[in-house]
């Protein structure tokens, strides 16, 4: 796993109080796809938990995987007793236990791709669900984004994370869609979007991208001096559209691990 990827333990605390939690309509979505009682889950990444919450709030018994210790840390902070954290990559999980569900929040495109289908099968029932989601947080004013874009240009280029398989963002089917529809391991792949406004302060917009790994890649003082440049040109509250771009597959009951 990538430096970059393992990040995220240096700003735990800043993860818990600048990421949004995730909608209740996020978990109906996939329970509806599901079309049965999801009672076990697997998720891959969880980072500080915030699907964990969502999905365990439903009566979900999450096993919560996370490689990073100060993450699990502050992730066993806040979820119930229903929750199992376990620090792991994904890459690390070993065939046994298979679930109803297995998602990944924002943290499938940090996995390694090689065998990833396979994998994801492997933890699940048969006709069990995946889902993988998650999105970029964007500026809806096109003024201030702009403004912010001018900000950071001379530190970073973009602070964005391209398609892991070079989907062009015009295609009608967006990565990890395109992964599972070319897999004989899942069937019934569908990418459906859960739309969410979010107005927050210009500090708290900062906040979000002080846990964003583009930023984290940078010095810290170049980081800092980037960060001034952004809120110098920010009102004092913006709008963003934050949708979330949601994938599901079943396991197929066709080419099965055995």
């Amino acid at each position: 796993m990538s430096a970059r990827a393992l990040s995220f333990g240096t700003v735990a605390e800043a993860y818990e109080r600048f990421r949004p939690g995730y909608p209740d309509a996020l978990h109906d979505l996939v329970l509806a796809y599901a079309g049965q009682p999801l009672r076990t889950a697997l998720e891959i990444g969880a980072g500080t938990g915030k699907a964990t919450r969502l999905f365990a709030a439903h009566g979900i018994a999450v096993t919560a995987t996370e490689p990073d210790e100060a993450m699990l840390a502050e992730l066993s902070r806040h979820v119930p007793a229903t929750v199992t954290p376990v620090r792991a990559a994904f890459e690390d999980l070993q065939p046994g236990e298979s679930y109803d569900l297995v998602y990944a929040a924002a943290a499938l495109h940090w996995t390694n791709p090689e065998g990833r289908p396979e994998k994801v099968a492997a933890l699940l029932k048969p006709g069990g669900v995946f889902s993988s989601f998650g999105g970029p947080f964007q500026l809806t004013d096109p003024a201030v984004a702009e403004a912010v874009h001018a900000a950071r240009a001379p530190f970073l280029e973009t602070d964005e994370i391209p398609s892991p398989d070079g989907t062009p963002p015009e295609h009608e089917m967006q990565w990890p869609g395109t992964e599972l529809r070319a897999s004989a391991l899942f069937t019934d792949v569908r990418q459906c979007i859960v739309e969410r406004r979010l107005t927050v302060s210009a500090r708290d917009y900062v906040g979000h991208l002080s846990t964003v790994s583009a930023y984290l890649e940078l010095p810290a003082a170049v980081r800092e001096q980037v960060f001034d440049q952004i809120l110098r040109v920010l009102p004092e509250t913006v709008e963003l559209t934050a949708d979330i771009w949601v994938h599901l597959a079943r396991r197929s009951s066709h080419n099965m691990a055995r």
